[in-house]
């Protein structure tokens, strides 16, 4: 029966492994676990083909402890119960059992409850493997009982450990002739993981008739696989790290890096119109009046979207995007409207002051509603000075103009009009 070579050269032990020094390397914690037979109820978060699975094995056969494994995609509760009964039976063997649970993040709630009993009388050791950030995934009473190990991609020195080990132990691989030229290709298509690397020297292998070399080079890469290199979860972790340091480049003012995260949300097949609604909350919280243009133009992006559509939207997206990177940037409205709702928060619903109240009624009017209002267009430059905020607050200042021209501009009208409410030292 044919076995692919990612199976064929799975790891047996820790000297095998690669990768993740920071936890099985010399001294590392897992190692310090695995040596000692004493393991407790974890979950190993990483992305895919990094070693989660094979790991969960190698543990379980250097602790010679009976091993179960449930795929969250398959089982449900009945199967968990089940599983469960069966680890009761082993209770009285030299090693506790081993619950292995691969996608643990798609076990739902009740799911994840039905383990919460086995883990915490320790019935089993419960080992789960998850692509997804176990914060949001799993549930707080599960994640409290299980110590949660960060899995990281292969580096290129881990593939090309992985890579020599292929040509030189693998049976089928060491009886043909293999030329490496170039691994460029090679390395970048895997993006870190193992099994990856692993299928595609799998693949162009088996495309490569017996009597000739196996040959390794970028375009031959390329050519065999004729896909999209880049590793990208629209509904997973990576999303949410990519579109924020997109974000991040933007108010850091670096337009090189924000276009690099926006090509790669692109290449990545993200929605559009996800990172156009992105560039308009950037416009506002990031540049806000230091450059009010930007909204405008932020606002315009998005709706240019839904006209022009795609590939050509990327030329607006990128457009946006340079000119808000490029952009003066403030928060003052951002930290006004926050200063402000903490105080609402904190002082409950103040009275409007009468003269401020709406009057459309002649009670209202009797009771003073409106009365002595001062209609600021009547006045000179269109301004008069009066009481807007209720009596308590008065002399509160939520909005701190910061350093840029605009808003220092805005600065000084505020000044003209109302004096020492804003000539302060410490305005910006």
């Amino acid at each position: 029966m044919f076995q692919p070579l990612a199976e064929r050269l799975r790891p047996r032990n820790l000297d095998e492994y690669i990768g993740q020094e920071h936890l099985v390397g010399q001294g590392a914690v897992l190692r310090r676990m695995i040596e000692s037979g004493n393991i407790a109820s974890f979950i190993l978060w990483g992305p895919p083909g990094v070693g989660k699975t094979t790991l969960a094995h190698i543990i379980s056969v250097q602790l010679k402890a009976p091993f179960y494994t449930l795929s969250a995609v398959s089982a449900g509760v009945k199967e968990v119960r089940e599983v469960l009964e069966r680890c009761k039976s082993n209770l009285f063997t030299k090693s506790r059992p081993i619950l292995f649970i691969d996608e643990i993040h798609r076990f739902n709630k009740s799911q994840q409850d039905s383990l919460l009993a086995a883990v915490e009388q320790g019935t089993v050791t419960l080992i789960g493997a998850t692509t997804e950030n176990p914060s949001f995934e799993v549930i707080r009473p599960l994640l409290s009982r299980c110590q949660v190990y960060v899995l990281q991609s292969l580096e290129k020195h881990h593939l090309e450990t992985l890579l020599q080990r292929a040509l030189t132990t693998d049976s089928q691989l060491k009886e043909r002739q293999v030329e490496i030229e170039q691994t460029d290709a090679l390395f970048r298509y895997s993006g870190g993981d193992a099994r990856k690397l692993l299928n595609i020297i799998d693949l162009i292998a088996q495309a490569t008739p017996d009597d000739e070399p196996i040959i390794f080079n970028d375009a031959i890469v390329t050519e065999r696989l004729q896909q999209n290199p880049a590793a990208y979860d629209k509904n997973g972790e990576m999303h949410y790290d990519i579109i924020s340091a997109f974000i991040k480049s933007i108010r850091g003012s670096d337009p090189d890096a924000a276009i690099y995260w926006l090509a790669r949300m692109i290449e990545g097949g993200e929605d559009p119109a996800f990172i156009a609604r992105r560039l308009v909350i950037s416009a506002a919280e990031d540049i806000g009046l230091a450059n009010p243009n930007a909204l405008l133009l932020a606002n315009a992006c998005f709706d240019t979207l839904q006209k022009v559509g795609w590939p050509e939207g990327r030329i607006i997206l990128a457009e946006t995007t340079v000119y808000l990177a490029t952009s003066l940037k403030s928060n003052s409205t951002y930290l006004a409207i926050d200063e402000a709702l903490a105080y609402v928060r904190e002082t409950g619903n103040l009275p409007v002051p009468l003269h401020l109240r709406n009057a459309p009624t002649k009670l209202m009017k009797q009771l003073d509603y409106g009365k002595e209002y001062k209609y600021a267009h009547n006045y000179p430059g269109h301004f008069v000075r009066q009481q807007y905020l209720p009596d308590e607050a008065i002399g509160r200042q939520f909005w701190h103009p910061q350093q840029s021209p605009p808003e220092q501009r805005l600065l000084d009208t505020m000044r003209h009009f109302w004096g020492d409410r804003y000539d302060k030292k410490d305005d910006a």
